[in-house]
């Protein structure tokens, strides 16, 4: 019984998308930090809704592939966390969705 996969080329186009920002609360993430040079941490859980427990998770996940980058700084006494694409957050985001538009071009009218 032979188990091998088929080649990404020959997968359905969605199986190939970037899983780390296809989660919808990262992909709201990243398509709001991909409009803006950065936002701070409140910002982001206000526009999304998330906790921020599950905020801090999200970022933790686009951090680690290096998707984005989190800098802690101080206005005045009060604490910021700023978080921004990297470029390598935006060259994903921008594969990610021309694998999307290719799957809406070939869908039936």
């Amino acid at each position: 019984m032979s188990t091998s996969r088929a080649a990404p080329e020959q997968l359905h186009p969605l199986a190939t998308l970037d899983r780390v920002v296809h989660s919808p609360a990262r992909l709201m993430i990243v398509t709001t930090l991909y409009t803006l040079e950065s936002a701070d941490f409140i910002f982001l859980m206000n526009l999304t809704d998330l906790t921020w427990g599950n905020l801090s998770s999200h970022l933790s996940v686009l951090e680690e592939a290096d998707y984005v980058e989190i800098e802690k700084t101080f206005k005045g006494k009060r604490a910021t966390t700023m978080i921004s694409l990297t470029p390598a957050g935006r060259e994903a985001f921008r594969e990610y969705r021309e694998q999307l538009q290719e799957v809406f071009e070939q869908l039936p009218e």
